[in-house]
């Protein structure tokens, strides 16, 4: 695209303008899927930004392809993984583990560190409706609130999940920047760590003030008189008896941290400069797209074992299918950037930004928080937050892979009503008052993007 085709800058803003106000309005008051919206949106963008109708769809198409050609198979490996990591009751064999090693009087802690965890292969939603068993056990074994529990899991899984590859989100936001999927890993670990603590620090104390323990049914709290009825068991013996055969220790975290180390060994021996045989090995080993595809093949052949071929296979065409909307919002999201790097906005807004005093790093931030609190979903608002933001961030001189933490962080702000995992989470812990709710995980997620934007600040003036 030539851009001398512009007409002008103040076209170029009207255009992006209309666009994102359209995109926000189909997503918020129509019945308009995110994938279309986000197509409308890229063309009315272009064609009132002054773009000749051919060329916006070819930036369409071609922003749709480049994305999707380096984060796509990613995101289909990790899913059906995480299908296999589910049923196989991997997470719960994770749980038992933590819960035994940590000890009692660490429970928080042991089950944020299991959604910390699982949540790399597994989608939040899920690993929460899988381990908030255990959460309602520990409870009523130890006389914990299920709150402070809870929301440790909760928290545990949403960050990882919103910040840390091989997991969706953060997967389609680095292919949109261009980022360095390894050094995006690292970092979203490094900075997921200190949210995940303080989040925890935060649940304890709400859990205090809502103080819940539920039955053996799992359906209503206990009184106070059956509270001191129960006995003070071992919470690892009530971990460790179920009948549920689960898979070993060592098969059960294989899956993750196989990928994990790989990709981590080619981003090092790549910053470092490194050659030789052993080294071009490490680097195709350490692919996204090889190593999260092996360990899609520890996982089949470890976890799965037990399954017959269409009973795996089953399992991992369910996972296709939550793959395949993820990587049509995300490809579109590719599309609705091309469009803006295409139609000059991206260079024209990044000069705007230039003369001002405004940070870089806090521009995806905020695109994100504001698309976030708007319409609930998390991947769509890093998704717009970097389709947005993209052409401009080379311009500005921001690193792809701070980029990227930046767009994911901003996801994270004051989940509420319109976000589904808000609900998962509350109903799950029996959760109905909307002050203890709103106090509850909306709080939580609040204070942990707080502490994100922190880290974005410090990384800024290093990176």
């Amino acid at each position: 695209m030539n851009n001398e085709l512009v007409v002008s800058g103040p076209q170029i803003l009207i255009g992006l303008g209309l666009g994102i106000t359209l995109l926000i309005f189909m997503m918020l008051k129509t019945k308009v899927h995110p994938f279309l919206a986000m197509i409308i949106s890229a063309s009315i963008t272009g064609l009132v930004g002054g773009m000749p109708a051919g060329d916006v769809v070819n930036s369409i198409t071609t922003g749709f392809g480049n994305t999707l050609g380096s984060i796509g198979i990613i995101i289909g490996f990790g899913v059906m993984m995480g299908e296999i990591f589910e049923v196989s009751g991997a997470a719960k064999k994770m749980a038992q583990i933590f819960v035994e090693k940590l000890g009692k009087g660490r429970e928080e802690l042991a089950l944020a560190i299991t959604g910390f965890l699982v949540s790399i292969p597994i989608f939040c939603d899920s690993g929460f409706v899988i381990l908030s068993p255990l959460a309602k056990s520990i409870s009523r074994n130890t006389k914990k609130s299920v709150i402070s529990l809870g929301l440790s899991l909760a928290l545990g899984l949403v960050i990882t999940h919103t910040l840390v590859p091989p997991t969706p989100g953060p997967v389609g936001v680095a292919g949109i920047y261009g980022a360095n999927v390894g050094t995006t890993l690292l970092l979203g670990i490094v900075c997921a760590i200190p949210m995940t603590l303080v989040g925890l620090l935060y649940a304890k104390y709400i859990g205090a003030k809502q103080y819940k323990v539920p039955s053996e049914d799992g359906e209503s709290y206990l009184s106070s008189e059956d509270l001191g009825a129960i006995a003070n068991s071992e919470v690892a013996a009530t971990l460790m008896d179920s009948e549920e055969v689960l898979p070993s220790a060592f098969m059960s975290f294989m899956p993750i941290f196989a990928p994990i180390i790989l990709i981590l060994l080619k981003t090092v021996t790549t910053q470092m400069a490194l050659e030789g045989g052993f080294i071009e090995v490490i680097n195709f080993l350490g692919a996204p797209v090889i190593a999260v595809g092996l360990g899609l093949i520890i996982a089949i052949y470890g976890l799965g074992k037990n399954q017959d071929k269409k009973e795996i296979t089953n399992t991992m065409e369910k996972g296709i299918k939550s793959a395949g909307v993820i990587m049509l919002v995300t490809g579109a999201g590719g599309a609705l950037g091309m469009i803006i790097r295409d139609s000059g906005a991206g260079d024209y807004i990044a000069g705007l930004i230039a003369n001002t005093a405004l940070p870089a790093v806090i521009i995806p931030f905020a695109i994100s928080s504001i698309v976030r609190l708007i319409q609930g979903s998390g991947t769509v608002a890093m998704t717009t937050a970097a389709s947005v933001t993209a052409p401009m961030m080379a311009t500005l001189g921001l690193s792809p892979e701070l980029a990227v933490l930046s767009a994911c962080m901003g996801s994270l702000v004051f989940s509420h009503f319109n976000d589904s995992y808000f609900w998962v989470v509350n109903r799950t812990l029996g959760v109905t008052e909307v002050k203890e709710q709103l106090r509850g995980y909306s709080i939580a997620s609040t204070i942990v993007w707080a502490v994100g934007f922190v880290e974005l600040m410090i990384l800024n003036m290093f990176m």
